[in-house]
């Protein structure tokens, strides 16, 4: 029996996270780590309360992420410009071009995992995936609406 296209999907994810892990081990880099450094690379700097919209998580945990990645010399904190009240956090010039080169590696996979489909199927596999990400962000959410007090 073929596997089910669920089970693909799983395999795949898989996949993904022990590749991240071993690119990352022995540097301190958890997942949720690099998330906040991905989320500050694409938004620039932040505030501590974007940055825990951003990654849908609590102020609370954004302040430890925060912490520890000040900690190894990943991010900065600096006064915000415009609001006492608040504080920026920033990448570091090396966090930054570390973070490029994970982003030109993010492209190159693209790339070669594409290279994997011949090219007249491509356009229908990436309207596929979008139609199940789409589908699974719709579930997700009223899974967690249903779950919600009013």
């Amino acid at each position: 029996m073929d596997p089910l296209l669920l089970d693909r999907l799983l395999q795949i994810g898989d996949l993904f996270q022990r590749d991240m892990a071993r690119a990352f081990e022995g540097t301190g880099l958890t997942t949720a780590r690099v998330h906040l450094l991905w989320t500050l690379q694409h938004a620039g700097p932040s505030t501590q309360k974007t940055l825990a919209r951003l990654c849908e998580v609590s102020p609370r945990n954004i302040t430890g992420l925060v912490d520890a990645l000040e900690a190894s010399g990943h991010v900065a904190r600096a006064a915000h410009p415009t609001d006492r009240r608040a504080v920026l956090v920033t990448l570091t010039p090396s966090a930054a071009a570390t973070m490029s080169r994970m982003q030109q590696e993010h492209t190159e996979l693209n790339d070669t995992l594409l290279a994997a489909v011949a090219p007249e199927d491509r356009s229908a596999l990436e309207r596929g995936i979008a139609a199940i990400a789409t589908r699974l962000e719709v579930l997700v959410a009223g899974a967690a609406d249903e779950g919600a007090t009013p």
